[in-house]
Parts: structure tokens; sequence; C-alpha cells
């Protein structure tokens, strides 16, 4: 029973020794990862890269390091100065990858957080100079251009890093408190200027108005004077008995109009005129 219990005790000791030896001379790659290798016997990395899977190695003289090659969003803010010396706090949203072809090189040089070392410093770099070639009206106006430009320079100046660029796009423009003024301030001027445009032209239209009236009535009487020299003094026996003919029709429709007629004076010929008096009830 002794040895029975002996043998299964080596047994499962050698299984364990077996299990662990195993178990270090393997490693996994998981999906969206790639691993570069690390050989203390060959002179540091390796130029090759582990693709998704399971792979062996050496213990103790190799040691695999794994890194993600999804692509990831990253924001990039900086704080710049425009072609007319305006600030603006722009803030940039890269989509990126690292160059898997180029991995073992990209771990030797900056690490596994070569992103923190790279990105914002070229970010800040291509933000400073394309914003500089811009007015602060440009860069609302000239939007898409400026966005265009600035991923064009961001993916040359990635590809030095062996980083590839998927997307670049402006998500936040704000600018300085002066500028904003100015804008409220120019607005209100260009307000106030159609409003006195508006004025000028009414005006005018008075003017003419009142030009066109005159030379109406102007018209107007040099026909009457005209009339007058041919007719004699008829025309204004005309106008006035049309306006005798126009006050008896007004005074006809009242109800508290009486008329008096005039009567002869005591010793003369002549006669006093009738008058129309209002009698209130």
């Amino acid at each position: 029973m002794d040895k029975v219990l002996s043998r299964i005790s080596t047994a499962a000791g050698a299984l364990t020794i077996g299990a662990f030896t195993v178990n270090s001379c393997i490693y996994n790659v998981d999906g969206g990862e790639r691993a570069v290798m690390f050989d203390t016997l060959r002179g540091g990395i390796l130029p090759d890269v582990r693709n998704e899977g399971t792979h062996f190695i050496i213990p103790v003289v190799q040691k695999p390091i794994i890194i993600d090659v999804r692509t990831k969003p990253r924001e990039i803010p900086s704080v710049t100065g425009t072609k007319d010396l305006q600030m603006v706090n722009i803030k940039l949203r890269v989509l990126w990858r690292p160059v898997i072809e180029k991995l073992p090189q990209l771990y030797r040089e900056l690490g596994t957080d070569f992103d923190e070392r790279v990105l914002p410093s070229i970010g800040n770099e291509v933000l400073k100079s394309v914003v500089a070639q811009y007015n602060a009206e440009e860069l609302l106006s000239k939007r898409a251009e400026v966005s265009n430009r600035i991923k064009t320079e961001l993916i040359k100046r990635g590809a030095h890093f062996h980083l590839t660029l998927d997307d670049v796009a402006i998500t936040h423009l704000t600018f300085g408190r002066e500028f904003m003024r100015a804008i409220e301030s120019k607005q209100v001027a260009f307000q106030e200027a159609e409003r006195q445009q508006y004025v000028v032209q009414r005006a005018e239209q008075e003017r003419i108005a009142s030009v066109t009236r005159a030379e109406g009535e102007a018209e107007a009487a040099t026909i009457i004077t005209k009339a007058m020299e041919k007719t004699g003094n008829a025309i204004i026996e005309v106008r006035r008995i049309d306006a005798a003919k126009e006050i008896a029709q007004k005074l006809a429709k009242g109800r508290n109009i009486t008329y008096l007629p005039g009567g002869s004076s005591g010793g003369g010929d002549g006669s006093s005129p009738g008058l129309l008096l209002s009698v209130d009830k």
C-alpha cells in the first residue's frame, strides 16, 4: 500500500512539474493583439511579429511582449494662435493604430506607451502650423479645408513613427472672449448700418413723393391759370356753385338746421341775406 501511494505521489509530482514546464513554454496572443519577442541570447527584440494564437517560447531565455493593435480613439487638445493673432481652443479626435510590421522597431524605440509619447506632440505641432495660416473667420468658413489639411499633415507625421491614422476630425473650436466680443460688436454695427440704410431709402421715397406731389399741384395751378385767362371768372363761379351745392347737401342732412329767409329793409331796395341757424333741442 505504501508503495502504491509513493508511486501516486511521484506521478502527481511529475505531472505537476510537466504541466508547469509546458505552461512556461507556451503563450497565447488574443484577437486584436500581436506579440514581439525579447530573446536574451540573440540580442534583444527579434524582428518577426507573432500573430494571434498559441506559440512556444524558451523559458527564461525568451519573453513575449503583447501589444494591442486595434484602432483606438484619442483626443488631442491645443491652444494656438491664428494668422490675425486671435487665440483659439481646438480639439482633434484621432483614430489610430500601429503598423503591425513595424512593431519590433516601434517597441524598441518607444516602448508600449508609444501613443502617449507621439500623438500629443505631433498633434500640437500640426495644429499650430496649420491654424497659423488662417484668420479666425476663415477657420469657421473653411472648416472642412482646415480639417483636411490637418489630417494630411498628421498622416505624414504619424507614418514617420509607424502609426496609421484612419480618421482625423475637429470636434471642438472656440475663440477667446475678445474675439467673441468683436463678433458681437460687428453684428450690432451691421444691423445698425442696415437700419440706417432703410431710413435713408425711406427718406428718399418720401422726397420723391413730395416732389411728385408738388409737380402735380404746380401743373394743376398752371392749367387753372390758363383756363382763367381764356374764360375770365367763369371757372371761379363754377367752383363757387359746386362748393355751394356741396355745403347745401351737407346742411340738408342735418336735423337741427333752420333757414331764416332774408327780408327787404324799410325804405330801400336792398334786402338782407337769409340765415342758417343751428338750433339745439
